[in-house]
């Protein structure tokens, strides 16, 4: 079993990957910390608290942390998330149950690394990486303790914020290079991985067949990520970034990955956030990262709908 930390900015595919983590019981969500990214730390924190209720993890602990880029000013993804920042279609969204701890997001992601056995806990950041690098920096010890950091973010290809960049390393492409560069086992699962994984007509009919209140959430989720992505970048459907990272810890088979060293750019005036994936040779002795290439989205959609349907209750 994997126990996680899901530090994340909700957003309409966070929620998805909260839900996938809480319904696998190859997944122990140890947490849940956001930080600032698809919109402000206040929104995404709220919108946490809603998806939690909706699953009925009222007993995981939930931590708020960083409310901007550690240099940077803060941008958000409103034309892909809306003004809520988890605009959904045709659900009505519960009064969340589920309050904030107290505490900062980064204090709890170090408490919780060393108050467990080293390797004990994976985190899976699938926001911007400002919480997991002030953890590095405010104690450093939790690197050899950490099991691997499997993150949703960049791109080897394409970017989606720019040409060259991914949105969540963009936000903050110091505190990226910062994680990236850290001596800890890290999974970078970018858009040429996320890119395959696309919420179309067929897979949006499993979750209404579920008839469950999860199950119509996600619909109602991907009938507004549809939309704004359509809008915004012209995808006739929209991926569903963040669950393809914890889909990769439930079944690495899932996941196609290839070892090469990463790093991130910080200064470049057409490629700030770009993730550099040096492809060119067999990756050096000691390599610690590696990116994801290949989805079997058949399944990764098996994943996601068997974790909504554990976690559904019957329309009543």
């Amino acid at each position: 079993m994997h126990k996680i930390i899901l530090d994340c900015d909700p957003g309409h595919d966070d929620a998805v990957a909260i839900l996938l983590a809480a319904g696998n019981p190859s997944i122990e969500l140890l947490g849940v910390t956001t930080v600032g990214g698809n919109h402000t730390l206040d929104k995404v924190t709220h919108n946490a608290r809603q998806v939690l209720t909706i699953a009925g993890l009222d007993d995981v602990p939930l931590r708020a942390g960083a409310t901007r880029p550690l240099l940077r000013p803060v941008v958000t993804a409103e034309s892909i998330h809306g003004d809520s920042g988890m605009e959904v279609h045709g659900f009505d969204l519960p009064d969340p149950r589920v309050e904030v701890g107290e505490g900062h997001a980064v204090d709890f992601i170090i408490e919780t690394v060393m108050s467990r056995e080293p390797g004990e806990v994976t985190l899976v950041p699938t926001g911007p990486l400002t919480n997991i690098a002030l953890a590095a920096r405010l104690e450093p010890r939790i690197v050899e303790r950490v099991r691997e950091v499997v993150l949703m973010g960049g791109a080897y290809g394409t970017g989606n914020w720019s040409a060259s960049a991914e949105f969540n390393i963009t936000v903050d492409p110091e505190a990226a290079q910062i994680v990236f560069r850290e001596d800890w086992p890290v999974t970078m699962v970018g858009l040429d991985l996320t890119h395959q994984a696309l919420a179309t007509p067929e897979v949006e009919a499993r979750f209404v067949a579920l008839g469950t209140e999860v199950g119509d959430f996600v619909v109602a989720l991907f009938g507004a990520f549809r939309q704004n992505y359509r809008d915004a970048q012209g995808f006739t459907d929209p991926p569903v970034h963040d669950p393809c990272a914890v889909a990769y810890l439930i079944d690495p088979a899932v996941v196609q990955t290839v070892r090469v060293p990463v790093d991130v750019e910080i200064h470049g005036g057409l490629t700030t956030g770009r993730t550099v994936a040096d492809f060119r040779a067999p990756a050096p002795a000691g390599c610690h990262t590696q990116v994801a290439t290949k989805l079997d989205a058949p399944r990764f959609w098996d994943l996601v709908a068997d974790a909504a349907a554990t976690l559904g209750v019957a329309r009543g």
